[in-house]
């Protein structure tokens, strides 16, 4: 008999030792025991679980989330080729796409293992010195991993255990409450992280691959914005700009340098090659997305018109991080134009970045618009303006504030996280932008979450179809 067995059941455990197997490899942790006693005996051992975890990420997770979420907001669009049109189509139509289903499934794989590993660690009695590293690194990872989920999915089954008989019964709980268990689980891993960063063995260093206090106030402070508290948002985020001994906005060409100061966090590119998925729609020509994150199959995409139009005359973030080529591959044969943050061609010399300064900045700017700080917030918007070569804001109410913000937001984080998606559908804006940009032959308003696999639904009746699906 053919067993089936749902993702939300089994999680697909398999695809985290695929992804980690070079950390598991080393005499240390035998494959396959994770959700054994035996796998917490030691530091060494956890350190194991927890770098593959990190690991994780970095083989399936984010590289696919700038692209997909840029198609989805009005960054990023096809070159003018049928097969890439064909593709594009597909993220948008009524169909389910493998870019949907995969990281559906892979995200609760590595919620599973994460899960294992906080029960784990907290059942050892074995003498662990940096247990508070190794626990505040799995809650923040967990809150990571959700956090992306419900900003693609909405409503989303919260397994917080690994126990089978629980997580392949559970229905779809609100984003309310994923948001509310994301910040406890933020909230907890910021009571156990150092504020210095630390590697695999717990030593202090200079590598920002690993979360931290810092890293975890910061995904706080979004959090926070997302949620309308806009006191906790302003703190966490002060919290984070106050430690100038460690984080500093940087010169525009150095920003995604490894360790810059204005990293918060990184993700180290997988054997430190600069061609991988997660870069490849900003170094090659023409710029490229994957449709499916654990697929080879590529669609060629460039820098939508209206992005390009946004810039303001004399940003030297367009000069620094936007390419135009000359591109005879397709037809027509025309100018078109690439994300060009990422440029290094020396392995090991660019991270992939996921939190950095500059959007905590402009985090507060909206946090202290809300609380009638506007003096505090035209500041933190100069910030980024001058480091651009641009003057000083001439927005002096709440609403030309909360625009200006969203500007700069644009301009600043384009193609990074799905940042620009993300904020268009906060703010109550991204029908409009994304009808005006698209057209309504391509967005509908149901489209602002993605559906979740339709096989999940049929090993779990509780599980139901994202609405218009």
């Amino acid at each position: 008999m053919k067993m089936k067995i749902s993702i939300i059941k089994l999680f697909a455990l398999f695809l985290l030792f695929t992804s980690c197997k070079k950390y598991l490899d080393n005499g240390q942790l035998p494959a396959g025991t994770i959700g054994g006693a035996d796998a917490y005996i030691s530091d060494n051992s956890i350190s194991a679980i927890v770098t593959g975890s990190l690991a994780a990420l970095n083989s399936d997770g984010p590289g696919g989330f700038p692209g997909l979420t840029g198609l989805y907001a009005d960054e990023l669009a096809p070159m003018p080729n049928t097969s890439a049109n064909n593709t594009i189509k597909m993220c948008y139509a009524d169909a389910i796409s493998p870019a949907t289903v995969n990281y559906w499934s892979s995200t609760y794989s590595k919620i599973y293992a994460l899960n294992l590993a906080i029960e784990g660690i907290n059942a050892t009695n074995a003498q662990l010195y940096f247990k508070n590293q190794w626990l505040g690194e799995c809650y923040f990872l967990r809150a990571f991993n959700y956090y992306y989920l419900t900003n693609l999915y909405g409503d989303v089954a919260l397994a917080l255990t690994s126990d089978f008989n629980v997580t392949n019964k559970l229905s779809r709980a609100s984003q309310n409450d994923v948001y509310q268990q994301i910040i406890s689980d933020l909230k907890m891993a910021a009571s156990l992280l150092p504020a210095t960063y630390r590697d695999g063995y717990g030593s202090a260093t200079s590598d920002r691959a690993r979360p931290n206090l810092r890293t975890a106030q910061s995904l706080l402070a979004k959090m926070y914005l997302a949620t309308g508290e806009w006191q906790h948002a302003a703190d966490m985020a002060d919290s984070v700009i106050a430690d100038n001994d460690t984080y500093k906005l940087v010169r525009l060409a150095d920003v995604f340098l490894k360790n810059s100061q204005e990293t918060i966090w990184s993700m180290a590119m997988m054997n430190d090659v600069v061609t991988t998925e997660f870069e490849n729609y900003n170094n090659s020509m023409p710029a490229t997305v994957t449709t499916d994150p654990v697929s080879t199959y590529l669609v060629q995409v460039q820098l939508t018109a209206d992005l390009l139009n946004s810039f303001e005359p004399d940003d030297e973030r367009y000069t620094n991080w936007v390419r135009a080529t000359t591109y005879t591959g397709i037809t027509p044969a025309a100018t078109y134009y690439f994300p060009n943050k990422y440029k290094s061609v020396t392995n090991g010399a660019e991270r992939s970045m996921i939190l950095r300064l500059a959007d905590i900045y402009l985090v507060r700017a909206e946090a202290r618009t809300a609380l009638k700080n506007l003096g505090g917030a035209q500041e933190d918007i100069n910030v980024i303006r001058n480091r651009a070569g641009l003057s000083n804001t001439t927005a002096s109410n709440e609403t030309d504030l909360l625009a200006a913000i969203a500007q700069e937001r644009r301009v600043e984080l384009f193609t990074e996280m799905g940042n620009r998606f993300f904020d268009l559908r906060r703010t109550g804006k991204l029908d409009a932008v994304m009808l005006a940009s698209k057209g309504n032959n391509i967005w509908a308003s149901y489209k602002q979450f993605w559906p979740i696999p339709p096989t999940e639904i049929t090993y779990n009746p509780n599980l139901t179809q994202t609405s218009g699906y």
